[in-house]
């Protein structure tokens, strides 16, 4: 087993309590929890099939499938850093912009009528949450290739266009139970305690970072709930008509809309990222986040003094990220300093180089946004 202590509320942790991890979880969701499932949802003569875990994963999930029925996901939810009020606030979440007309995976109720369900099992509690399988399927089950005889520019309109709905649904959401603020993901503790002593600059920079950060409006035009992880690994497309559809809502947070923006901006490099020229890079990049933007604005408004704050939220982007993957070495034991992807980007943060380095004389097409 490895260990995890809960210091980054609803999203990530540092090391306390005991907890099981992955495989454990899958095995014990295998045996005792999926015989329950038809029990709690409306699932019998469903066939019931793990989706294989991307690295890093926190939740098991299914596939359910029958013919002549929608499908669905399940989604078997095991760690102990989130309680039941967190996970409610992000189904509660979902209903809402699927209810007022984001294009996103929408929730299931239980037989109960409840958008959640627990299962406890040899002291573990399991949140179980059900979902609509969004049409389509994910950009990379389609090589990477867009719609026969479409140009892509169509996806990345598109790509900023559901982005601004869920935006402009989140300006006037008033929730029942309330998820996290942006800056419960960083507390102080946990960033000291996760940061090697080497790292001093890192820390310096990352502290710096979010104290600029406070300084930021978050009034209801610029501050909202957010998805916080929005990229083409967290919807589906329909390669029939390019309707993109959302989900993975589990770390969504109180935040600036730019930092959606930003996460936008970062998973825009595509092929791009391999071109030696790095004029024709930041052209691409500039005519890309233009048409996305186009998109974003026909849903939703966003002042030109937030936009300009566009490298600042790259910049918490790669906060995070870092964060996100030194909490993952802790658990495989990887070191540091044998990292280059990670060891890129604390580079980009600790020297102040803007858009990750994407432009920067350090950059390799060779070797993409490592050192």
């Amino acid at each position: 087993m490895w260990t995890l202590q809960c210091g980054r509320s609803s999203r990530q942790c540092l090391l306390e309590e005991i907890i099981i991890n992955f495989n454990e979880a899958v095995n014990i969701s295998n045996t005792h929890v999926l015989a329950l499932v038809s029990e709690l949802f409306h699932l019998e003569g469903y066939n019931i099939e793990l989706i294989p875990p991307h690295e890093g994963g926190r939740n098991v999930v299914y596939t359910c499938e029958q013919e002549g029925d929608e499908s669905l996901i399940l989604r078997v939810s095991f760690l102990p850093d989130r309680n039941r009020e967190d996970y409610i606030a992000e189904l509660e979440y979902v209903q809402y912009l699927f209810d007022h007309g984001a294009s996103v995976s929408n929730v299931v109720s239980s037989k109960k009528g409840n958008l959640l369900e627990e299962i406890t099992y040899d002291h573990h509690t399991f949140f179980v949450s059900l979902f609509n399988k969004a049409k389509g399927k994910l950009l990379i089950e389609n090589n990477y290739q867009y719609r026969e005889g479409v140009p892509i520019t169509e996806h990345y309109y598109n790509c900023g266009k559901v982005l601004g709905k869920m935006h402009q649904i989140s300006k006037e959401y008033s929730p029942v139970h309330r998820r996290h603020h942006f800056f419960d993901n960083y507390k102080g503790e946990y960033i000291n305690n996760l940061i090697p002593e080497s790292f001093s600059l890192l820390k310096e920079k990352m502290f710096e970072l979010l104290n600029t950060l406070k300084g930021l409006d978050t009034n209801q035009e610029t501050f909202g709930m957010i998805h916080f992880d929005y990229n083409d690994g967290n919807y589906s497309i329909d390669f029939d008509t390019g309707q993109i559809t959302v989900y993975d809502f589990d770390n969504s947070c109180f935040g600036w809309y730019m930092y959606d923006l930003a996460d936008l901006w970062t998973h825009g490099v595509g092929w791009i990222q391999f071109e030696p020229d790095a004029g024709k890079r930041k052209a691409f990049m500039h005519d890309y986040f233009e048409t996305a933007l186009a998109g974003y604005t026909s849903e939703t408004k966003i002042e030109d003094s937030m936009l300009e704050k566009l490298p600042l939220f790259i910049q918490a982007t790669l906060l995070e990220t870092i964060l996100g993957q030194l909490e993952e070495m802790q658990h495989t034991g990887e070191e540091l300093e044998d990292n280059e992807e990670v060891l890129y980007l604390i580079k980009c943060l600790e020297e102040g180089i803007p858009y990750r380095g994407f432009f920067h004389d350090m950059y390799s097409s060779e070797a993409p946004f490592t050192l």
